[in-house]
């Protein structure tokens, strides 16, 4: 049985994508790897704007440890896309980001994705406990907040 494709009301924050050129790979569509920037570029730009990361002066940092990705569907330079995000679980020093990449204007999916970061001591390597910045502008983007069931 096919997965169901999500659509952008699954998800709690939608950020803008431009494919470039580069992105194309021979076979005229963006290749998968590029997928996995597009990822980052949403879950870091999310948290930067919240400010809940200071890539180059924060004593915590996110490692990835665990990723995936479906295709459902091509796009391709000139495509405008937006990006989705939601945090599925947060844990005491670890977050699992779902995300999904649409069409401007198109309600399904064309790639949903998934992630897990493990937040660490910058200096130590070693997990830590999320700082309370992090923590609520990841509940912020939670997949079941607001939603009436959790209120």
């Amino acid at each position: 049985m096919a997965k169901e494709r999500a659509v952008r009301a699954d998800y709690r924050h939608l950020a803008p994508i431009q494919t470039r050129w580069a992105d194309n790979d021979i076979y005229g569509h963006v290749n998968n790897v590029v997928y996995y920037s597009y990822f980052d570029t949403i879950v870091n730009g999310y948290l930067v704007e919240a400010g809940a990361l200071d890539m180059h002066e924060g004593e915590v940092i996110g490692l990835v440890v665990e990723t995936g990705c479906a295709y459902f569907a091509p796009a391709a330079f000139p495509d405008a896309l937006e990006g989705a995000l939601r945090v599925a679980h947060i844990g005491t020093s670890s977050v699992r980001y779902e995300l999904a990449i649409f069409r401007r204007g198109v309600a399904e999916a064309v790639a949903e994705g998934r992630f897990t970061h493990v937040y660490v001591n910058r200096a130590t390597r070693r997990p830590t406990p999320l700082p309370p910045a992090l923590r609520a502008a990841l509940e912020a983007v939670r997949a079941d907040a607001g939603h009436p069931s959790n209120r």
